[in-house]
């Protein structure tokens, strides 16, 4: 009797067939956005003070593994790079510019990178999902951190031709060589972008250790493995061929911020349409109890993330300083004596009754008292998500609301015009990167 084939084997089968070229093909258009999308968040992250030293930290250029890290950890540090909500992964910022890099080393063909990404976003999505990513991440388990190296893996080993057979083994190196954390550590030197490009990194390297020959344990995923390692079993049925592919049940995020914060944040919004913000004085914010730990708090001059991850903050600049919501580099961000006293009005607390669709759904509640009355909203879908789309045209505005300040009007277009067409246009990934390869230079001159 023949053994049942792996569930790694499987999933190496669909990657490396047909399917990811033929949605790559019908689903052009979309692939694209999320392409221009990450590459808006990429471009932006240089000019941060975290960007900056992973750039400086990078060395040679050209160096294709060390290209792959300083791309992915610029992207990912960015904060406005999309997210699949039911995994917790955010898969552009390690999928796109691992695609784009590797394309151009090896010369593909649009078509291949197309294929390159819908597969890498199936890799990670799927492992997120398999590992309850929303829950996972509090207990200490960075869903994208463990997912990045599977998914550049997958990337990677489409973009080299790899078989079924080598694709799976890249595959199953990659998960040896996955971490699940980074721990806490902030401010403009922290490590944890570093980490994650190196993470992406490790992806590239399982794909070449395949194609060299070295193998792994293709039962890594059925086996007691990630029970033991991680005390996660995950579920299987996350690799089981699905509906629509993962890239796009994926949403892109509207502003620079927490996607945790962005519920309560866009449900004030909405509310402040018919209420003057100075007839405020209490903003209740109701937020899933998962949620509240990591965006109940104040912020810390010169720590990006904490103004990225407070929720007070977010909703106080969404009322008194909206265009501050594509400012990447927050270490320097918008504090008004009237954004500090918004924020001491707005009460966060837990609410067990927004749990019912969970992780699907990320909503939240509010309740604004006002000179007016009590005004109260729910906020199911932020724009970005399916549910929500944004437009062709708001992608387009907030790419240029983000790349336009770092590269000018000009290098932005072009950037733009390439991101545009990596999947139709032959030299699109060489001239995009050798764009933002132009930015590292002036970023730390």
């Amino acid at each position: 009797m023949t053994a049942p084939r792996s569930t790694l084997s499987r999933l190496a089968e669909t990657l490396a067939g047909p399917e990811p070229a033929i949605i790559a093909a019908e689903n052009g258009v979309a692939i694209g956005q999320h392409v221009v999308d990450t590459v808006a968040a990429w471009v932006a992250a240089t000019a941060t003070a975290e960007g900056r030293a992973l750039i400086a930290f990078r060395g040679r250029a050209g160096d294709l593994a060390a290209d792959v890290a300083t791309h992915c950890g610029l992207a990912r540090l960015s904060e406005v790079d999309d997210i699949h909500i039911r995994s917790m992964v955010t898969p552009g910022s390690i999928v796109a510019p691992a695609a784009l890099t590797i394309a151009a080393a090896q010369k593909a063909a649009p078509e291949e990178i197309g294929a390159a990404i819908v597969g890498g976003y199936e890799a990670m999505i799927r492992l997120g999902l398999a590992v309850d990513g929303p829950m996972s991440l509090y207990r200490g388990i960075w869903p994208t951190y463990l997912a990045a190296p599977f998914g550049v893996a997958a990337t990677a080993a489409r973009l080299m031709k790899l078989d079924a057979e080598r694709t799976a083994q890249a595959l199953s190196l990659a998960l040896t060589m996955t971490a699940p954390g980074v721990g806490q550590q902030g401010g403009p030197a922290t490590a944890r972008w570093l980490a994650a490009g190196n993470a992406a990194r490790a992806g590239l390297n399982a794909a070449q250790a395949a194609s060299a020959g070295f193998a792994a344990d293709l039962a890594l995923l059925d086996g007691p493995y990630f029970p033991k390692i991680y005390g996660i079993t995950p579920a299987l049925k996350a690799f089981a061929p699905a509906g629509a592919p993962a890239v796009l049940d994926t949403s892109f995020k509207p502003w620079c911020a927490a996607r945790q914060t962005m519920a309560a944040t866009q449900a004030v919004r909405d509310v402040a349409k018919v209420v003057p913000v100075a007839d405020i004085f209490e903003i209740e914010a109701l937020v899933l109890p998962p949620h509240l730990k990591m965006i109940d708090h104040g912020v810390t001059a010169g720590d990006r993330m904490s103004f990225l991850t407070s929720l007070p903050y977010q909703i106080a600049i969404a009322l008194l300083a909206p265009d501050a919501a594509l400012d990447i580099a927050k270490a320097s961000p918008v504090m008004t004596p009237e954004i500090v006293a918004l924020m001491g009005k707005v009460r966060v607390k837990a609410d067990e009754a927004l749990l019912a669709d969970y992780p699907a759904r990320w909503p939240a509640r509010v309740v604004i008292k006002s000179m007016s009355g009590r005004h109260e909203y729910t906020c199911e879908h932020v724009p970005g998500d399916a549910e929500r789309p944004l437009s062709a045209q708001a992608l387009v505005d907030k790419f240029r609301g983000l790349a336009v300040p770092v590269a000018g009007d000009g290098r932005a277009e072009a950037m733009l015009d390439a991101a545009l067409h990596i999947v139709d246009e032959p030299a699109a990934a060489a001239h995009l990167l050798r764009d933002i390869e132009g930015l590292y230079s002036r970023a730390i001159n």
